[in-house]
This record gives structure tokens, C-alpha cells and sequence, in this order.
């Protein structure tokens, strides 16, 4: 089937796609909304065979879904459907409409998403695939941050196993998400063997793994190795204790390694990617926040047809509410989080090489905006640049930016030194 582009107006068969791990029920409905098709497939390969002849008499078929991403949505897409994803909420919503009682069956849902599309698709916007490469990239940077994680989980179990037994180890280390710290836990798994080994084993310890930089630091870790034993818990505890934190820290060092083949694959792809010179313009994104930014706004660039579009998706505009007399705003719980958690790591280390962001951003506590707020609005403004980037597909320029600052009378140039580039 080829990619179904007739107009709207024109199209005869809506579908609605309650998707499950298991299975899939499907209802079609025509113009007028009455069910011209209601049945259920297996998440199998024969399945999803035999909805290819139930479905191929309606050539201008159009598709809602409960979901934008997931191995069903592939499926559709590159069985040439037009597919049109729907918000968890709406659904719900749609589905009450249907339903007021309360009502709720897996035929239901798909239903009430068939006529819903009927009904109020011509305003929606469906999914269009991305090319390979960008797909790939999406996956792999998804899954890191899933592995990511799970590192911080085993983390924060592994500081709470030693906070009962050793806690010299957390005195003496600040950042366990550091293989040096994993690595003193291996060799030193107690106070004891740690204060048995001596000043000589210390020593080779850190500087084997370059902890002597600061000489404040490296004289105050070996004071505190050498009563490790006087402040700790009872033997029991020890013993049951450190077996937990030795296994914690060899989970933690086997994940490690593959986040590391992980980032070598994304950089690898990222460098492959036709958009790789736009994002790597950017300032303070570096190699882990680049790909994320290209993956979550994809190659597709009539899919955001405005900044404030990207802005909601991203999560930097707020949600406003008027009722009479009453106006107020807020923060946007709805948007894509992986992106709105990137924006706020990318618009801190903005900041760092760019004059007008650590403006923009002190300007706003001076106002008496929180951090996070503060670069919630940093992040906002940085959208309106990227976007334009994207659509004209540019890469970033200070001077250019600058230049325009200067040209539209914004505010925030008042605020930077003359000599600031």
C-alpha cells in the first residue's frame, strides 16, 4: 500500500487501534459512523497477515492510536496507512463521550478512537516516519538514558549500603557515579581491610586512579582511611553490607561498559547524520545532548509548523487558565519529558560560553525566579533560535545572533559588557 496522502475531505474509513502486548481489536467506521469492520488480531506475524486483506478494500484508511511510538505504530506506518496518535487523556476524554456510565471495553476504546477521527481529524496531525538513521539514533538514545537510569538507582542503593557500614568510603568520595569510587569499594569492600592495608596500598590507590590533583583533598582521604574502622557498623552488619555493596559496584561497572558502547554508537551515527554540523553548532550541547535534541525533534520539518508548537512539545510553555476574573499559569506536565530535561541541562551549560544566556538567566532570579524557572525561560528562548536553525536548516552564529539582538532592541544585549562576543 502506498502512503495515503488524499485529502480529507475525501476519506471514507476511519479505524480506531486499541493496542495491548498481546493483541489488537479494530474498529473501522465509515463517512457516517457507522462500524463497517470490528475485530481483534494477535500480536503475531500471522496476525498482522491477516489484516492486510480485512483492511485493503479501504484504500484512503486513516489510523488513531493511542500512542506515537511502539513496534504497532511501525507496523502501520509501513503498511502505508496515515496514522494519527492520540494523547492518553483525549482518549479518555473521547472515550466518556461515548460512554458516560463509566463503560470501558477494548472494543470501546477502539470506537470511540474511530469516530473520534472521523469527527475531529481534519485538525490532527499524523505521524510521518523518519528516515533510518534517525530512527536508530532515537532508539539508542532513548535506551542510554534508560540505562542511565538504572545507574543512578544502583547508585543511590549503594551510598545507602554503605551510610549503614562505611561511611568513610562516603566522606572520602563524592561522585559514585565515578569508576575510581566503584573501584575503592572492590579493593577496600570494609573498614577493616581498608585500615589493614596500610599507607602504601592508599597511596598506589590514588594515584593509580589520579585522585592526588588536590593535595588538601588527597592528605584529608588518607586521615580519614586511617579511622575508617573507629565509626562504622556492627560486625553483622559489615559482613551482610559489604557482600551488597561489592555486587552493587560490579553491576554498576558492567553497565558502565556498555553505556560506553552505547555513547560510541550514538556519536558514530550522530556523525552520520545529514543535521550532525546544525546541532554541533549549538553552544554548551557537547556529544551526549546533540543526538537527543536531533532525535527528539526528528527530520521531518513541517512538524512543528511554529516555535510555540515546539515549545508546548518541549515543555518550556506554560499552561494557561482564564475563567472569568481568574488568570493564572502553569507548568506544563504534558510534553515530551525526555526533551524538557534536556532543554534544562542544555540551557544551564549555556550559560558557561554564552554571554546573553548567563544574562538572560540572571536576570530572571533577579526577578525572583527559581533556578529551575529561570532555566525553564532560558530554554524557552532557546527554542525560537533552534527552531528557526532547523527550518532553515543553519547552524548557530554568535555574531549573527548577536547582530540581531542588536537590530530588533532586545533587552538582554543591554545587559552584556561591550566587550562580550
Amino acid at each position: 500500500m502506498t502512503e495515503n496522502t488524499k485529502a480529507w475531505s475525501e476519506r471514507t474509513a476511519f479505524a480506531g487501534w486499541d493496542w495491548a502486548s498481546d493483541h489488537h481489536d479494530v474498529v473501522v467506521v465509515d463517512a457516517r459512523g457507522t462500524v463497517v469492520e470490528d475485530f481483534r488480531i494477535d500480536e503475531t506475524a500471522e496476525g498482522w497477515q491477516s489484516l492486510k486483506p480485512r483492511l485493503s478494500k479501504y484504500l484512503d484508511l486513516a489510523v488513531a492510536i493511542e500512542t506515537s511510538s511502539g513496534a504497532a505504530v511501525e507496523r502501520l506506518l509501513e503498511a502505508g496507512y496515515a496514522v494519527f496518535p492520540v494523547n492518553p487523556k483525549a482518549a479518555k476524554r473521547y472515550r466518556e463521550r461515548k460512554a458516560p456510565s463509566g463503560t470501558k471495553t477494548d472494543r470501546g476504546d477502539a470506537w470511540s478512537l474511530a469516530d473520534a477521527l472521523r469527527l475531529d481529524g481534519h485538525t490532527w496531525r499524523p505521524l510521518r516516519p523518519d528516515d533510518p538513521l534517525t530512527v536508530e539514533l532515537r532508539l539508542l538514545c532513548r535506551d542510554e538514558i534508560a540505562l542511565i537510569e538504572q545507574r543512578t538507582a544502583l547508585v543511590c542503593q549503594l551510598r545507602a549500603a554503605l551510610h549503614e557500614y562505611y561511611p568513610t568510603a562516603l566522606r572520602a568520595f563524592d561522585d559514585w557515579t565515578a569508576r575510581a569510587s566503584w573501584a575503592f569499594v572492590k579493593q577496600f569492600p570494609t573498614p577493616q581491610t581498608l585500615v589493614a592495608a596500610g599507607k602504601r596500598k592508599w597511596e598506589k590507590f590514588l594515584h593509580t586512579h589520579k585522585l592526588y590533583h588536590s593535595k588538601e583533598l588527597y592528605a584529608k582521604r588518607l586521615e580519614l582511611f586511617a579511622v575508617a574502622d573507629q565509626f562504622c557498623g556492627s560486625a553483622g552488619v559489615i559482613n551482610a553490607k559489604s557482600l551488597l555493596a561489592v555486587a552493587l559496584v560490579a553491576q554498576l561497572r558492567v553497565l558502565e561498559d556498555h553505556l560506553d558502547q552505547y555513547r560510541k554508537k550514538i556519536m558514530e551515527r550522530f556523525g552520520q547524520h545529514p543535521d550532525h554540523g546544525l546541532y554541533g553548532s549549538l553552544p554548551g550541547v557537547g556529544e551526549k545532548l546533540g543526538p537527543r535534541l536531533l532525535t527528539a525533534l526528528g527530520d521531518d520539518r513541517a512538524r512543528f509548523d511554529s516555535v510555540e508548537g515546539l515549545q508546548c512539545y518541549a515543555g518550556t510553555a506554560p499552561v494557561s487558565y482564564q475563567s472569568g476574573q481568574v488568570r493564572k499559569a502553569r507548568i506544563r506536565h504534558a510534553c515530551q519529558k525526555p526533551l524538557r530535561y534536556t532543554m534544562t541541562l542544555w540551557a544551564n551549560l549555556s550559560r558557561k560560553v554564552c554571554p546573553w544566556a548567563e544574562a538572560y538567566y540572571q536576570r530572571k532570579r533577579e526577578q525572583g525566579q527559581s533556578h529551575a524557572c529561570a532555566l525553564r525561560c532560558l530554554g524557552h528562548r532557546w527554542l525560537k533560535i533552534l527552531w528557526k536553525m532547523w527550518q532553515t536548516r543553519t547552524p548557530y552564529d554568535a555574531e549573527l545572533h548577536q547582530r540581531n539582538q542588536v537590530r530588533h532592541g532586545s533587552w538582554v544585549i543591554a545587559l552584556l559588557p561591550e566587550t562580550a562576543g
